[in-house]
């Protein structure tokens, strides 16, 4: 089985896109989705969060969500609005945010080869979300939201790319936040097989965003096996773009605590500079190198680096993220599970450290911590490793936009 294949996408008909696309289901809540479709008739929101078209009260869980979305979703193919193409494609998909672009490639990813760790992970799943989107596939009958995966710079693929993306595109629509998202179509038959052989000359891609979405792919997979065991079947391989590792784009994520622990200011910072150097600045600080970090507290920055015989050469360990939790978060603020515990939130580096001044300086938060990103080149070190990094440790942008193509599931 090969690593990618083709598919015939289904996508917004000629002059629908700008109608169409969507922000990825998970960005918004429901109330800003709400809002958002207001006089949108057609916008993909309608299929990826299909309870803002039922009572404010409904859970978002309950069935009649799935179901809702299953309607909208018949609807808008049944009025022409969404369109199949008549043969499998590869499509090149061009985001383009302020002076930063990248260009990957829309195509199903095998089942088979996330199931034995080709597609490489980064990060735990929760069951609640992940059960959240086998329900929306199996109501659908179809992948909808796109795994945003990587692959290590590929001279065939990178050209390929290259050359789609020179003519015209079939879509051109640029999104309320200024994002412009751009697709065109790779139906030639040689250049197909070019992109087939070259992933599979590759071996390994490496999810970046969405493993959600994977792990519910390889369920629904599993689930429909049975009934139709089929390696070729169209459930046997799940809808992703897949970006050039030299075009990622990781913001910083950063971290908000809302108390010190029991500990006044004096006592705390006495602890922090055990384990880093710990200065008064006079402005925001944003890091520049792995290692330094930015602490905001009662109205004033500081400018803190790890002590260098704390640092650690396990992939998981030196990560920025990692080395913050290990030995300021937990230790000293006592956090030592950053999934349950309240007391901590993550705010993504594309909200400004303005964000974490204004939750620490309205008394919610006590502390806030910015961080140098991750980068690429550790996450696949660590999926290298078969090792998860903490959570909310990549922040991507820019996003992909639901509703440029969708996966049917035959």
């Amino acid at each position: 089985m090969p690593l990618i294949k083709p598919f015939a996408g289904l996508r917004p008909a000629p002059g629908k896109a700008a109608d169409v696309l969507a922000p990825p289901y998970d960005v918004l809540n429901t109330e800003e989705a709400r809002e958002m479709v207001q006089g949108k008739p057609w916008s993909f929101l309608h299929i990826s969060k299909p309870e803002i078209d039922l009572p404010q009260d409904t859970d978002p869980y309950d069935d009649s969500v799935y179901a809702k979305g299953a309607e909208n979703f018949q609807h808008m193919i049944n009025e022409g609005v969404l369109v199949r193409d008549d043969a499998d494609c590869y499509y090149a998909y061009r985001i383009t945010m302020g002076d930063h672009q990248q260009t990957g490639l829309v195509a199903g990813a095998s089942v088979a080869a996330y199931d034995r760790n080709d597609v490489r992970k980064h990060e735990y799943t929760r069951p609640k979300k992940e059960d959240d989107r086998v329900r929306q596939v199996d109501a659908l009958n179809a992948q909808t939201g796109p795994v945003f995966l990587t692959y290590k710079g590929h001279a065939v693929v990178d050209g390929i790319l290259g050359s789609a993306s020179e003519d015209v595109p079939e879509v051109d629509v640029t999104l309320d936040d200024g994002v412009r998202h751009e697709l065109w179509v790779i139906k030639d038959p040689s250049v197909i097989q070019a992109l087939t052989d070259a992933f599979d000359e590759m071996g390994v891609i490496y999810v970046a965003d969405g493993h959600h979405r994977s792990a519910a792919a390889s369920r629904v997979a599993a689930m429909r096996r049975a009934e139709n065991p089929d390696s070729e079947a169209s459930h046997e391989y799940f809808l992703t773009v897949i970006f050039p590792d030299h075009q990622m784009q990781i913001l910083d994520y950063n971290r908000v605590i809302r108390d010190l622990n029991q500990l006044d200011k004096a006592e705390f910072l006495e602890l922090v500079r055990q384990s880093f150097s710990c200065d008064e600045v006079d402005s925001q600080v944003k890091p520049e190198a792995m290692g330094q970090f930015g602490m905001y507290l009662d109205g004033q920055w500081y400018a803190l680096t790890i002590n260098s015989d704390l640092l650690s050469d396990d992939p998981v360990k030196r990560l920025d993220v990692s080395v913050l939790a290990d030995r300021l978060i937990a230790p000293m603020l006592g956090i030592t599970d950053p999934r349950t515990d309240d007391r901590i939130d993550f705010v993504g580096g594309i909200r400004g450290l303005g964000e974490l001044e204004r939750r620490v300086d309205s008394g919610e938060m006590a502390v806030a911590f910015s961080l140098y990103p991750t980068s690429i080149k550790d996450l696949m070190a660590v999926a290298d490793d078969n090792q998860v990094m903490p959570p909310k440790s990549t922040w991507f942008e820019p996003k992909l936009a639901d509703g440029m193509v969708s996966k049917l599931l035959d």
